[in-house]
């Protein structure tokens, strides 16, 4: 039976090793655990806040595709993916990716590809908002996030 991952979307914080916990507890074939926890930066102390819009259903679903083509490709023994929406304050947690596998080298690719694809494919929209109060508006996606999720495309 395939392993399933774990996908949430969700306004509230998540902690980090209380996650790692529950994808490890009662595990013995994990041999290595990657995290990846991006934060809201402050972009030089000009951002108040990052908004985060998402399609309710649309981003769990293509979050969850995502995760099952990881879990598929480097073999990942457990795989937990949050994301979170709202309005996020810097320094505060935006997204987790937590990959476990046997070996480091198959759990570091596993958390590599899901943010990459996690960056481009799942239906996610950020406006900030600045400490002046000013709405500048919904940031376009960036080139770089479109080549890293490339990359991918040529290797095995």
């Amino acid at each position: 039976m395939a392993m399933q991952p774990v996908v949430r979307v969700q306004r509230e914080d998540f902690e980090l090793q209380t996650e790692i916990n529950r994808l490890t507890a009662g595990r013995h074939d994990i041999g290595a655990v990657v995290t990846f926890s991006g934060l809201c930066r402050d972009e030089g102390g000009a951002l108040g806040a990052l908004e985060l819009e998402h399609y309710p259903g649309m981003a769990e679903a293509e979050i969850t595709r995502i995760s099952n083509l990881a879990i598929e490709r480097f073999e990942l023994l457990g795989l937990t993916a949050i994301h979170r929406y709202g309005k996020i304050l810097p320094g505060e947690n935006i997204v987790l990716v937590i990959a476990a596998a046997s070996h480091r080298q198959a759990a570091f690719d596993g958390a590599n590809f899901v943010m990459d694809f996690l960056k481009t494919s799942a239906p996610f929209w950020k406006k900030e908002h600045g400490k002046d109060g000013e709405e500048s508006g919904w940031v376009s996606a960036k080139d770089a996030d479109d080549a890293a999720r490339d990359k991918w495309s040529g290797e095995k």
